[in-house]
């Protein structure tokens, strides 16, 4: 597909990174010419040097020719205004990063509307429900929903202790009373789709699916059920910060936030009544241990430095804080984390990245079932993918031992009118129903796509 991206900033890099690994034709907009020349230099895409609310500069990269038209500048305006020009001028679909809280309540459906943007976008909201989700199940180093979370995916990591240290997958349903399928497992640098002799060892990160109700019971029984926090502290009051204070102020956890900056302070202080705002440097020791981090739930780190963040959350684990976040947004430094003991990190540009990838490929394959939702999984290793299957599907009404399905794949959970069914042998996948499933095979976009050649 054609698809251009404007505003190649720290999230449109990142987009433009995993549009081209999936082999897009894509087309960049940026004011600053040493940015189009450096992206133009390493990835195999086109280039203008411009505004991109300016009709000249959007004519110029045949606005209208495109398939997906992506806004994603540093200012809210800036990004509605070029979409609006790029959709008169005949393209597509358009996405537009919108990130203003203001702009994100009731208006945002109005301006949607009026203004024809396909889908908008905001990083730093996407962020925080990430991070909300995890907070509310914080046994889980990661969590993903499906089909309107009826299905939930976790990922969790194994002490070396672990009741599951010597577990035959085949033995599990049976041992710990629990309708939930292991489908994928990291052990050091490896990444298997794991069948039913696989034996999980301590140490291992594996991604358990089930729905809530199932996944609460298994974690339960394998006494990996860490029960919900109440009292988090979050170092930075970023956009991230004001969205996830919202929402776990709603659920009733208190909430300190700490800031520097003391205007960003007085600000959160009006728009966040009920939490409480200091303001001071949140990477001095002593501030944080005055302000309770040793008796603190969880603790995240949203600072706008990935170092900051991954050593203030050291310091929370060296503080015994069961739960720590850090917001890390290079890819180079995530895994020196991870090897340092911090599992549970979160990448604003990846997440954004995931949703447009998933846009983009439901928009590409239409003949049978569009992706519905995308997930990178075990340090992008793995890809977990929900299909909406529609009537014309390659694959319907035949059990699946009968279907020739690729290799490291694996069907985990069919949900047809609300109910999850956890799919054996004898299951087939019917029109309505919504298939997920995960694979190491990357760029798959239509259930046929399962079907091995």
């Amino acid at each position: 597909m054609k698809i251009i991206v404007a505003g190649c900033g720290k999230i449109g890099r990142a987009i433009v990174k995993s549009l081209v690994a999936e082999g897009h034709d894509i087309l960049i907009i940026d004011t600053k010419p040493e940015i189009v020349e450096e992206l133009t230099n390493i990835y195999d895409v086109m280039g203008i040097c411009g505004n991109c609310a300016d009709s000249d500069i959007v004519s110029e990269a045949n606005a209208g020719e495109a398939d997906i038209y992506l806004a994603v500048a540093d200012s809210d305006e800036l990004n509605m205004l070029s979409c609006f020009i790029a959709k008169r001028m005949g393209a597509k679909d358009t996405i537009a990063r919108i990130r203003a809280p203001e702009y994100n309540d009731n208006s945002l459906v109005f301006m949607k509307d009026n203004l024809e943007i396909s889908m908008p976008i905001n990083p730093e909201r996407l962020a925080a429900q990430e991070l909300f989700n995890i907070l509310k199940f914080p046994s889980a180093l990661k969590v993903e929903t499906f089909s309107r979370r009826t299905m939930e995916m976790t990922e969790v990591r194994l002490q070396e202790d672990s009741v599951l240290d010597g577990v035959k997958l085949l033995d599990i349903r049976q041992k710990f009373k629990a309708q939930v399928l292991i489908c994928c497992v990291q052990r050091g640098e490896d990444v298997f789709i794991p069948d039913g002799n696989f034996v999980l060892r301590g140490g291992d990160r594996i991604g358990v699916t089930a729905s809530n109700a199932e996944l609460v019971k298994f974690f339960k029984n394998t006494g990996l059920l860490q029960r919900p926090v109440k009292n988090v502290i979050i170092l930075g009051g970023s956009r991230t910060a004001y969205y996830l204070a919202e929402m776990l102020i709603d659920i009733g956890a208190d909430v300190k936030i700490i800031d520097k900056d003391e205007n960003i302070c007085e600000s959160l202080s009006d728009s966040l009544p009920q939490a409480v705002v200091i303001h001071g440097d949140g990477s001095e020791q002593e501030l944080l241990l005055e302000e309770g981090i040793s008796t603190a739930d969880a603790f995240v780190s949203l600072t706008g430095s990935d170092e900051t963040n991954i050593l203030v959350s050291m310091f929370a684990m060296m503080n015994n804080v069961k739960k720590v976040i850090a917001k890390v947004n290079r890819d180079e430094i995530a895994p020196m984390a991870e090897r340092l003991g911090l599992d549970c990190i979160i990448s604003p540009r990846k997440i954004v990245s995931d949703v447009v990838l998933r846009y983009a490929r439901s928009l590409e394959n239409s003949m049978g079932s569009n992706v519905e939702t995308l997930y990178k999984l075990m340090d992008d290793k793995v890809e977990a993918l929900e299909f909406n299957v529609r009537a014309d599907a390659k694959c319907l009404n035949t059990p699946l031992k009968d279907l020739k399905l690729l290799k490291n794949l694996l069907i985990i959970g069919i949900v047809r009118e609300g109910a999850v069914i956890t799919p054996s042998g004898m299951t087939e996948i019917h029109a309505g129903d919504r298939v997920v499933l995960i694979t190491t095979n990357k760029g798959l976009g239509d259930l046929s796509d399962i079907l091995a050649k």
